[in-house]
């Protein structure tokens, strides 16, 4: 047990160093917007571009964890990342911020799968619950406390929270290869005894739960897409305000995931509270429409944050412990079909807003009413063995 402990400490450090070194970044984008005289719309294209390179590689990188391994895609993974923010921080024309961002999206779809299947392999049914909510919490938090750093490090200049990042990487990526010792596979072979292909997604045990983490994703990614513009648009919120809203909510979110999630798995399993988040999750973004003060805001906004953020290590939780021999795949599907809501959730929730600031929260709760139908439905079946 304490073997497992340190291992799923050192996995969960690597999660928050790469999302703390993303979320460093996010204070000095706009000073580095204008520096560079980058338009907004550039801005969103190399997010565009991180989220397509995670989307194309998840797949390859869900086949190598498994072939080659968990440990050498991790420390893999840190380094580009590393090599990505170091690229971002001497970069003076739009090619290398390309790139750099290019390599952020490949890293990304090295390193959360291989992270899962980690975890999958050094956990049990009855821990898994718990450690992949820690996950989720450390990759919240060190999105909740990376612009605050960046912040701080950027009065040392701009590119400052670039270059930390690197180094921080390329810091967990060396004590990695040190530390962490490969998992010996709980599963070593499927009951097909067939190794997974890409048709293996519509296989019914998994298509309905990566269809639940695309309509997740999508949901997600527009309505954070919009909600700082929402705000600003109809409430008049000031940057203070929008932080606060986004900050309290994150935390609330991460301790939700570290006290709640695993009660509420083995009170309802996985599906229910998945249906359950999904409903919440729904309501609440339909009711971003309706309210009026600033209080009104924060409260619907922690309840949609608490709801998504309990959906995502359900969805990962109820999928590792039907995986078998496929953790990789499983993992590199999860990541595939985050980024593409994570793609299109943005540019559907942006088009929208240009006709009216109500209408990305109007479709993206019919689309998260479909899926907690969808839910309800799948919720109901008895698990599909592979």
């Amino acid at each position: 047990m304490k073997k497992e402990t340190i291992t799923l400490v050192l996995l969960l450090t690597n999660l928050f160093i790469a999302f703390l070194g993303i979320g460093l970044v996010i204070p000095v984008l706009p000073t580095l917007m204008n520096e560079l005289d980058i338009s907004g719309s550039v801005v969103g294209y190399m997010v565009a571009f991180f989220a397509i390179a995670q989307l194309i590689v998840s797949p390859i990188a869900g086949k190598l964890i498994d072939t080659i391994g968990r440990k050498i895609m991790i420390v893999i993974g840190l380094f580009i990342f590393s090599a990505s923010e170091l690229l971002f921080a001497v970069g003076q024309d739009l090619l290398v911020l390309f790139i750099s961002r290019i390599l952020g999206g490949v890293s990304a779809a090295f390193i959360m799968p291989a992270v899962t299947a980690f975890i999958a392999d050094v956990t049990t049914n009855e821990t898994r619950s718990k450690a992949l909510g820690y996950m989720s919490a450390a990759i919240s938090t060190g999105f909740i406390i990376g612009p605050g750093i960046g912040g701080f490090l950027a009065g040392y200049g701009t590119r400052m929270p670039f270059f930390f990042a690197a180094g921080l990487a390329c810091f967990a990526a060396i004590f990695s290869l040190i530390m962490l010792r490969e998992p010996k596979r709980q599963y070593e072979e499927t009951a097909s005894g067939k190794k997974p292909g890409f048709m293996r997604i519509f296989a019914p045990m998994y298509f309905i739960v990566f269809v639940i983490i695309f309509v997740l994703s999508f949901g997600l990614a527009s309505f954070e897409a919009v909600f700082s513009l929402f705000v600003d648009h109809k409430f008049g919120f000031t940057p203070t305000d929008i932080a606060i809203i986004i900050t309290g909510s994150g935390l609330v979110g991460a301790l939700a995931q570290v006290l709640l999630f695993d009660r509420l798995t083995k009170l309802m399993g996985e599906k229910k509270l998945i249906l359950v988040s999904l409903v919440f999750s729904s309501v609440m973004v339909g009711a971003m429409t309706l309210v009026n003060s600033y209080f009104s805001v924060l409260f619907v906004t922690i309840i949609v944050f608490v709801g998504f953020d309990l959906i995502r290590p359900a969805a990962t939780s109820y999928l590792s412990k039907i995986a078998g021999n496929e953790q990789g795949f499983v993992g590199g599907m999860n990541s595939m079909f985050t980024s593409i809501g994570t793609v299109f959730g943005p540019i559907l929730g942006g088009y929208l807003f240009d006709f009216d600031v109500d209408y990305p929260f109007y479709f993206a709760t019919i689309v998260l009413i479909a899926g907690s139908i969808l839910t309800f439905f799948w919720a109901k079946t008895k698990p599909v063995q592979p």
